[in-house]
C-alpha cells in the first residue's frame, strides 16, 4: 500500500517537473535554468561528438554539425512525453491497476489518445483524460515553438548575410573598411552598419537567451556564422572609433556597448565565467604586430589613420578587452568556420559542450 501511494506522489512530481520543464523551455521569455532541457542537449552532443571527429575537414564537420539542434529540438518533445507517460504509469500502477506492464499500455494509449486500452473506474477515467489533454497540450506547445525559432533564426541571419557583401567570407573588418574606402562610404558607416548591428545585438541577446538552442543553429552556409559575425563588426567599430581618424559620433561606442553586453549575457547564459570589468590594460588575444599589420594595410588602401599608432592601440585594446573573452568562448563553443581574430584562435579556450548549466 505505502508503495502505490508513494509510485503515485513520485509519478505527479515527475509530469508536474516535466510540465514545468517544457513551459520555461517554450513559453517564459527569460533566462531560466532548465535542468532537463541542459541534460537533453547535452546527451545529443555526445552523440554527435561520437561522429564528429577533429581529423574531419570543416566542410564534412559542419555538415554534420547542422543537424544537432534541429534534432535536439525534435527530440525534445519525446523526451517530455516519454516522461510523462513514465509518470502515468506510477499513477495507474499506484491506483491499483497490475501487472505494471498494463499501467503502461494505459498510459500510453490515454498520452496519444490511441484509444486501444481504457482502465476501468471513473477516477482511473479521469486520470486518462487529464494524461491526453496534457499529451496534446505538450505536442501543441512543440508545434508552435518551432515557427518562433525558425524566424528568430531568419532575423538574425539576414544582416549575417548581408556582410558578406561588405566584409567577405570569412568575414574581416579589414576587409570591411577598405571596400567602404574604395566606395567612398567611410562616413556612412553610421548608418548602413552601426546603426542595424546595434539592433541585431539586442535582437540577439533576448533569442539567445530565452531559446538557448539558437545559439547552435548553424548559417545556411559552412563559411558563415553568427558569432564571426558578431566579432567582426564588433573589430570594425572598434577600430573606427581608436584608430581611423573621423568626425566625432558616438555610434560606434553604442553599438560597442550593445554588442559586448549581448556576448557577455549569452556567455552567462550557457555558465562561461568572464571579468565583468576587465582593465583596458588587460591582454587580449589580438598581438600588438597584428594590429599593425592591419593598420598598414588600411594606411596602404587609403583610409586615413590618426598619427599616433601608440594611442590608436591602447584605445583598440580598451575596447576589444571588454569582448574578447566571450568572443572566443562562444566561437569555440559553437564550433565557428574559421575567421580573422575570432574562431582562428578560438581552440585554446574551448569548453565543454553545454546547452545550460548552474553557476
Amino acid at each position: 500500500m505505502i508503495g502505490r501511494i508513494a509510485a503515485v506522489g513520485g509519478g505527479t512530481v515527475l509530469i508536474v517537473w516535466t510540465l514545468l520543464s517544457a513551459l520555461q523551455t517554450v513559453v517564459v521569455p527569460r533566462a531560466t535554468p532548465i535542468a532537463l532541457t541542459r541534460v537533453h542537449f547535452r546527451a545529443v552532443r555526445v552523440l554527435f561528438a561520437l561522429v564528429v571527429r577533429p581529423r574531419m575537414d570543416y566542410e564534412t564537420r559542419d555538415r554534420v554539425l547542422a543537424l544537432y539542434a534541429p534534432i535536439s529540438l525534435i527530440l525534445l518533445p519525446a523526451v517530455w512525453l516519454s516522461l510523462i507517460v513514465i509518470g502515468f504509469t506510477a499513477i495507474f500502477w499506484g491506483s491499483g491497476i497490475d501487472p505494471l506492464s498494463e499501467a503502461f499500455v494505459i498510459s500510453g494509449s490515454s498520452v496519444f489518445t490511441l484509444g486501444f486500452d481504457r482502465p476501468e473506474g471513473y477516477g482511473r477515467a479521469v486520470i486518462s483524460f487529464v494524461e491526453a489533454g496534457v499529451g496534446l497540450g505538450v505536442l501543441s506547445l512543440m508545434i508552435s515553438y518551432l515557427p518562433t525559432i525558425y524566424s528568430a533564426f531568419r532575423t538574425r541571419e539576414a544582416l549575417v548575410g548581408m556582410l558578406e557583401v561588405r566584409a567577405g567570407s570569412p568575414p574581416s573588418p579589414l576587409r570591411l573598411l577598405t571596400r567602404y574606402a574604395a566606395i567612398g562610404w567611410l562616413d556612412r558607416l553610421d548608418d548602413d552598419l552601426f546603426v542595424e548591428w546595434e539592433r541585431w545585438f539586442v535582437d540577439v541577446e533576448e533569442s539567445h537567451t530565452s531559446q538557448g538552442s539558437l545559439a547552435f543553429f548553424r548559417s545556411p552556409t559552412a563559411n558563415r556564422s553568427w558569432i564571426t559575425a558578431a566579432g567582426c563588426v564588433l573589430d570594425t567599430a572598434a577600430i573606427y572609433q581608436s584608430t581611423i581618424e573621423h568626425p566625432p559620433t558616438a555610434r560606434p561606442d553604442l553599438l560597442l556597448r550593445s554588442g559586448f553586453l549581448c556576448l557577455r549575457r549569452i556567455a552567462a547564459f550557457f555558465g562561461f565565467p568572464f571579468d565583468p570589468d576587465p582593465a583596458p590594460t588587460d591582454p587580449i588575444s589580438v598581438t600588438r604586430d597584428e594590429f599593425d599589420a592591419l593598420c598598414d594595410e588600411l594606411q596602404s588602401a587609403g583610409v586615413p589613420l590618426r598619427p599616433d599608432r601608440d594611442q590608436a592601440w591602447r584605445d583598440f585594446a580598451g575596447w576589444r578587452v571588454n569582448y574578447d573573452r566571450v568572443l572566443l568562448t562562444l566561437a569555440s563553443m559553437v564550433e565557428a568556420p574559421p575567421a580573422p581574430w575570432s574562431s582562428d584562435r578560438a581552440p585554446a579556450v574551448r569548453p565543454r559542450p553545454v546547452l545550460r548549466r548552474r553557476r
